[in-house]
């Protein structure tokens, strides 16, 4: 579905992240925009707000979801991954390949739900090997590239850092700060995963601090650019705060407020 562009002078794009599984307001996303841009986590493997949904109640009920959840939000990391085990134990056949059956499922409706044009970079519980298979020509996804939309340059950074969690796209700090290196000075930094700031990494509702980048911090404070923009923290103790000369955004949990983040100049 193609988006409606605007008439006059000035850009206008709608910003998601963390859409985990929601195609229907997806689909509504572009309208009224220049562009869509999309910061990952498409997946929605299971809702912390509604332990119905998602793959892991699909495969082992609501039940075994609460369990979970709540292990998982003691920070019980190894009894929830002991827990886990058990539970995989019983699912006929390879665990691997259960997990992308539903993937992809979850990928073709959220796929052809994106508006022309859309940019998309991978969240942490994405699986980026499986992208070039559903992105449509209307849809470019980018890491540690650049793309100008409306005479700005946009830069974009995908993916998580390593955690207990274990998420299926987390890589090593080192190879994170390389794919910020790689972007360089641009006016708008679009990532999935905030800078490290307590404010913006800890999760009001999860009670915990999620994992955010001392890479992504610093090229902030060096470069300068007009905004920051990210996902990843679904309800963060502050959405928005100013460091230097640019405007840190958490564009906002998509899957439970179905409405973009607008950015206009």
């Amino acid at each position: 579905m193609a988006s409606t562009p605007r008439r006059d002078s000035r850009h206008r794009v709608h910003v998601v992240s963390d859409v985990h599984g929601n195609a229907r307001d997806l689909a509504r996303a572009g309208e009224g925009a220049d562009a869509l841009i999309c910061l990952g986590d498409l997946v929605l493997f299971l809702d912390y707000a509604d332990h119905s949904r998602g793959i892991f109640p699909d495969l082992f009920g609501e039940e075994n979801a609460d369990r979970i959840v709540e292990l998982r939000t003691a920070r019980r990391f190894e009894e929830a991954r002991a827990f886990g085990a058990r539970l995989w134990g019983g699912i006929e056949g390879d665990r691997f390949t259960a997990v992308e059956k539903a993937v992809r499922k979850q990928y073709a409706e959220l796929f052809a739900a994106f508006p022309t044009p859309t940019y998309a970079t991978y969240g942490n519980v994405d699986m980026p090997r499986l992208w070039p298979e559903y992105a449509r020509s209307g849809t470019t996804v980018l890491d540690a590239q650049r793309v100008e939309i409306g005479g700005w340059t946009f830069g974009f950074v995908g993916g998580g850092l390593r955690t207990p969690m274990r998420t299926p796209y987390e890589i090593s700090d080192e190879e994170y700060a390389a794919k910020i290196e790689a972007v360089g000075e641009v006016d708008v930094l679009c990532t999935h995963i905030p800078p490290e700031v307590p404010e913006l990494v800890y999760d009001t509702v999860a009670r915990r601090f999620e994992r955010g980048s001392r890479a992504l911090l610093d090229a902030i404070r060096r470069t300068r650019p007009r905004y920051s923009l990210f996902g990843h923290v679904h309800q963060p103790l502050a959405r928005r705060m100013r460091i230097g000369a640019t405007e840190c955004v958490n564009v906002g949990h998509f899957a439970g407020r179905g409405t973009p983040w607008v950015l206009e100049w």
